[in-house]
């Protein structure tokens, strides 16, 4: 009679294995029993937690980093600019029947068109306030000038007397800048939307005025301002 085949036990895995194991336990125990000693610096524990976490997984490029064809300078509109004969004639037309405009001086200076406002009649005596009929008159103006691309400067001018002591400006130099600024003002408040350069001169250019021999009428020439259209287009800062 045949003797039964005995069974074959499985494999197991082989002794290294298991001192490996028992090791690995012993350092685990070893590191979790130093961190439960150490006491931990919570703003430590973070930046280190934000240099791993960087190392580890870095932050994804923003796609808006990178230039797009919509941002393409050519497209922007700008007005062209007239040409100052024609606008001259324009200007006249529009001025000719306005009761403050009326006063106005047109005349061409080099390559520039200058209108010159008297302050007599456009300002209140001594202030950068403008008459309720300047503000009337500088809408018509300023009406016609919101059509144009040409780049517009104003420059404030007065006598060679010095200002009132009751006047809240210390200097013609403060006054004369003041109502150039108040003239711009309502220039843009009219629809002139482009920038506007302004320029306070008081009375340094009183002796480029006409020679007469009435004073009080060149005087009256000097309180001015002088709103300046370039031959060119444009919204720079550059001078006249």
């Amino acid at each position: 009679m045949m003797d039964k085949p005995k069974k074959e036990t499985p494999p197991g895995p082989p002794i290294w294995m298991l001192s490996l194991a028992d090791l690995i336990s012993l350092l685990l125990t070893f590191f979790v029993m130093l961190f439960a000693m150490s006491s931990v610096k919570v703003d430590r524990w973070d930046e280190v937690v934000d240099s791993l976490s960087q190392s580890i997984r870095p932050a994804p490029v923003d796609p808006t980093d990178e230039p797009t064809s919509q941002m393409n300078i050519p497209r922007v509109y700008r007005k062209p600019a007239m040409n100052l004969d024609y606008l001259s004639s324009v200007i006249e037309g529009a001025i000719r029947d306005n009761p403050i405009l009326m006063h106005a001086r047109l005349k061409h200076d080099a390559d520039k068109l200058i209108i010159s406002l008297p302050g007599d009649v456009m300002f209140v005596p001594g202030s950068e306030k403008l008459a309720q009929s300047a503000q009337q008159a500088l809408f018509v103006l300023g009406g016609v000038l919101s059509n144009i691309g040409n780049r517009v400067g104003v420059q404030g001018h007065t006598d060679p007397r010095p200002v009132s002591a009751r006047s809240r400006y210390t200097s013609n130099w403060e006054l004369s800048l003041a109502r150039a600024a108040e003239v711009a003002n309502e220039l843009k408040r009219s629809g002139y939307l482009d920038y506007i350069n302004i320029y306070g001169f008081a009375a340094s250019r009183y002796d480029t005025l006409p020679r007469i021999d009435d004073e009080e009428k060149r005087y009256e020439m000097a309180r001015r301002v002088d709103i300046v259209i370039e031959p060119r287009s444009g919204s720079g800062l550059g001078g006249s």
